[in-house]
């Protein structure tokens, strides 16, 4: 199952707690929380997060995860993939940074509508 970009998932798909999905809308959906339910990719998000101007270089995120840079790089192009990160390549290394809203989209997605 892949990821759905966020952008396409607010698009389609209702708040899951107002009303039913589709199938459909709940398999887009799950690719999303599936990028993110895995602890190196949480602790990947909070470092970018936490970094000078919310970027981070791929060679920064090596060593507070504790994996080779090939498995970082792999973590990174899911959450690139489901639109939760951009990547920006400079010269030798890949630099990363979150997608504006992107964690509220989720939010929003999974929220109880407001009254």
């Amino acid at each position: 199952m892949t990821a759905t970009p966020l952008t396409l998932l607010e698009d389609c798909c209702s708040p899951v707690l107002g009303q039913v999905i589709t199938p459909t809308e709940a398999e887009s959906l799950a690719g999303s929380l599936k990028a993110i339910a895995d602890p190196v990719r949480l602790r990947l998000i909070s470092l970018v997060a936490a970094h000078v101007d919310r970027e981070a270089c791929v060679c920064d995120l090596t060593a507070p995860v504790g994996l080779s840079q090939p498995t970082v790089s792999h973590h990174l192009k899911v959450l690139v993939d489901a639109g939760i990160l951009t990547r920006e390549q400079r010269g030798r290394w890949a630099y990363y940074s979150l997608v504006p809203d992107s964690l509220d989209t989720i939010a929003r997605l999974i929220a109880l509508p407001q009254a």
